[in-house]
Order: structure tokens, then C-alpha cells, then sequence
């Protein structure tokens, strides 16, 4: 088993999550995600990422996150509250930044994959409440779109439009998680 140390850089086997490591214990591991979550998980349950390969965020520079986040000031506010708008948790399904390489995948891989990763992005927001995801699928023919629509309805209490086409186009939807769906 390769030997994790801070600074490196992992990702979680059964989910999309991967950040910088900032402690190590004999058994446990704490991480930053690049949404400036810190994270714990056991050492068995995370890989190891080369220092030079793009993580499942795209091409974060997660040094800059943590420096960012270290030297943020609570900007008047008191701690513990929460600001009135929260930006949304935003989660681009595109393939190309979800796997390194397309190649050998056909069109059937490509979507389960998708959809996999769009899983694995909700239950994380739940598990942490979140209360708003936009999920990125692009336009395209609206396959996955169409099974996007299908997926969330599994969930409880989840209210599901299309996002700001200012700010997205119309290849965005966006999941809003209402008080039930968190429990």
C-alpha cells in the first residue's frame, strides 16, 4: 500500500471526490475538495494521484484553494451563520472532465459513467447539505438529460428546473434539496 503524507493528492475508490491532503493518521486520512470541504476517510478507501494528473474537478490548482481558503476572514460576519445566498454546488458531466481519456469507451459506457458520477455528486451533497447542484450535461441530443430527469425522482424531496440559461445556456439543471431530502 503506497504510504499517503500531506500535500499529496487523493481520490476516494467509490466516489468522485478527490482533494490535497492536510493530516494523516495510522488509519485516517483528512482532505480538502477543491469546494473547500475538508473530508475524512480510511487510508484503504483512498488512491493515490500522481502530482501531474488532472483530478475529476478539472484543472484546479488545489494549492491555490488551500491558500485561499486559509486566508479567507469571515468578512464581518458571525461565525456559525450562514450567508443568505450560497453559491451552488456545480457539477460538470461532461466525459472529458470525468475521465482522462475517452478512448475504448463506447456511447453506452460514456453515459452510465455520467450518470455514476451525477449519483455519487447528490448523495455527497446530501450527505454534507448541500442545497443546490447544477448539474452540467450540455445540450447534445439531451440523452443524458432525459436520464437525469429519470434519476432524481429516486430521491426524496428534491425540486428539479432547468438553471439559469443566463449563466449555464440551457444545458444545465439545477437540483434544489428541500428540508426532507436531508433526512
Amino acid at each position: 500500500m503506497s504510504r499517503i503524507k500531506e500535500g499529496d493528492r487523493v481520490q476516494m475508490m467509490d466516489e468522485l471526490t478527490s482533494g490535497i491532503v492536510v493530516s494523516v493518521t495510522p488509519e485516517n486520512v483528512k482532505f480538502r475538495t477543491s469546494e473547500g470541504f475538508v473530508l475524512e476517510a480510511e487510508q484503504r478507501n483512498l488512491v493515490l494521484l500522481p502530482p501531474d494528473e488532472t483530478s475529476l474537478f478539472g484543472n484546479s490548482d488545489f494549492s491555490a484553494v488551500l491558500k485561499e481558503s486559509d486566508t479567507k476572514t469571515s468578512g464581518g460576519r458571525k461565525p456559525g451563520r450562514r450567508q443568505k445566498y450560497e453559491p451552488p454546488m456545480e457539477v460538470d458531466l461532461h466525459i472529458e472532465k470525468l475521465v482522462p481519456s475517452v478512448r475504448g469507451l463506447n456511447t453506452i459506457d460514456i453515459l452510465n459513467y455520467q450518470l455514476d458520477a451525477a449519483r455519487g455528486q447528490l448523495e455527497f451533497a446530501l450527505r454534507k447539505r448541500i442545497q443546490r447542484i447544477v448539474f452540467i450535461h450540455g445540450v447534445g441530443q439531451g440523452v443524458l438529460k432525459q436520464e437525469l430527469r429519470t434519476l432524481f425522482p429516486r430521491y426524496e424531496g428534491l425540486e428539479v428546473n432547468e438553471a439559469d440559461p443566463r449563466k449555464y445556456g440551457m444545458g444545465a439543471t439545477e437540483v434544489y434539496v428541500t428540508q426532507m431530502g436531508f433526512r
